[in-house]
């Protein structure tokens, strides 16, 4: 089992899926399923990683390249984001750098560049830890353990509440009139943050900021209103205010 340990991971390993199915076998199952956001140019190193994770009961998205990613992360609610950061499209640290500007998503990077100046690279664009492949799946699962426990804290538990619309932080659920809305990740902290300042009018320019770390259109706001409106049955949730921005209403 050792040598499967020291196998894992590494580009050059013969057998990697057999590897991690032994090593999913041998790993201590984990007591928190998290979803996953898998971004891997390289489908032999994604594939069989997302498959060990989902044997232990972890929810997985992929992605092959940084816009793909960003694209993901903007709808899926994605709790933590593996990243080997050598993308066929965009620099790889640019993308840590978008996906922690939230700051609600833990990063760890996945390399096979080890260098001190690699490390250092990543840790200041954001990741929260950073591995140097070949790396074991059950140091691999630790790690990821150790890091949501660091980063759990940024969660704010506060529950708001309007009229019928309840929205929780911590469990980033919507509920209106007791029933569950479901909503994307994008559109939950679009509707959280405009809740968490009632009677305050919010603008587009610093929803992009906040919500969207200035990666997406203006028109990217006006649609997850949209989305957001329907979801919630009235327009009158969310209020436009021509030329400025939205604020909170009632319903």
């Amino acid at each position: 089992m050792r040598q499967a340990s020291a196998d894992l991971l590494n580009p050059q390993a013969p057998l990697r899926r057999e590897v991690f199915e032994a090593e999913a076998r041998a790993a201590p199952a984990t007591h928190t399923a998290w979803r996953v956001l898998i971004v891997d140019a390289r489908a032999e190193d994604a594939a069989p990683l997302a498959e060990a994770l989902r044997r232990h009961g972890h929810h997985v998205e992929r992605a092959r390249n940084g816009y793909a990613a960003l694209e993901t992360y903007g709808e899926a609610d994605v709790d933590i984001v593996l990243l080997d950061p050598d993308l066929p499209d965009v620099d790889g640290l640019q993308v840590c750098r978008q996906l922690t500007a939230a700051g609600r998503t833990a990063v760890v990077v996945l390399s096979d560049r080890g260098s001190e100046l690699d490390v250092v690279l990543g840790l200041q664009a954001g990741a929260d830890d950073y591995l140097v492949k070949p790396c074991g799946l059950r140091e691999l699962l630790a790690r990821i353990e150790a890091v949501m426990r660091r980063v759990q804290p940024r969660i704010e538990r506060r529950v708001l509440s309007i009229g019928a619309l309840r929205i929780d932080a911590a469990l980033r659920e919507v509920r209106l009139g007791g029933r569950t809305i479901a909503v994307t990740r994008k559109e939950f902290d679009l509707l959280y943050l405009l809740a968490a300042r009632p009677e305050t009018v919010v603008t587009r320019e610093q929803l992009l900021r906040e919500v969207w770390a200035d990666s997406w259109s203006r028109r990217t706001v006006d649609t997850h209103v949209s989305s957001l409106r329907t979801k919630l049955g009235s327009r009158d949730w969310i209020i436009t205010v021509h030329g400025v921005g939205f604020r909170i209403g009632r319903a």
